[in-house]
């Protein structure tokens, strides 16, 4: 906090608020280019990709409001965020949607050029949170943690409910 800069304030504020466009716009993409190119294994993809982000929401918010962990700013009176949010501070919503997101698209798209700026991207969304102010290092890991726990599991119960069905092969 003591190093805070105006730029980097905003740079950070900037990055922040990426989360949600980007973890809308990524899968409504993919769905989009699946539609448009009548592909199967690209809608499959899309809605992968949108159901990562939608279970890693979900399960943040539950933890959220089990846990009710007041944010940084509430408990150190000499800290100060950037922002107000008013809702609970364990876990990160932000980094579990950018975590779910990267690594969705990395197991829908497993290139090292989909990686590493999935990551980037999502490792910056999780520092710019403790940066604000807004989160603890333990909210960001915990968020980081459920949105790469979410894409797997997604990923998971795609591969079992779209396993190829042997062919049935009549009796002679």
């Amino acid at each position: 906090m003591e190093h805070r800069t105006d730029g980097a304030t905003k740079v950070y504020q900037g990055i922040s608020n990426t989360t949600q466009y980007v973890s809308f716009a990524v899968p409504a993409t993919v769905l989009a280019v699946g539609l448009i190119d009548n592909n199967k294994t690209t809608l499959k993809k899309g809605l992968y990709l949108a159901e990562s982000a939608a279970a890693a929401t979900f399960i943040t918010y539950g933890m959220k409001y089990s846990f009710q962990r007041q944010r940084p700013f509430k408990v150190t009176p000499d800290l100060t965020s950037t922002t107000t949010p008013h809702d609970p501070s364990f876990p990160s919503g932000h980094t579990s949607v950018a975590f779910a997101t990267a690594t969705s698209l990395y197991l829908a798209y497993p290139k090292w050029y989909v990686a590493v700026p999935a990551y980037t991207w999502a490792a910056s969304v999780g520092f710019s949170r403790m940066y604000l102010g807004v989160h603890y290092p333990s909210d960001v890991l915990a968020g980081a943690v459920i949105g790469a726990g979410s894409a797997w599991l997604m990923y998971k119960a795609n591969k079992w409910l779209f396993k190829k069905k042997p062919a049935l092969v009549p009796e002679l």
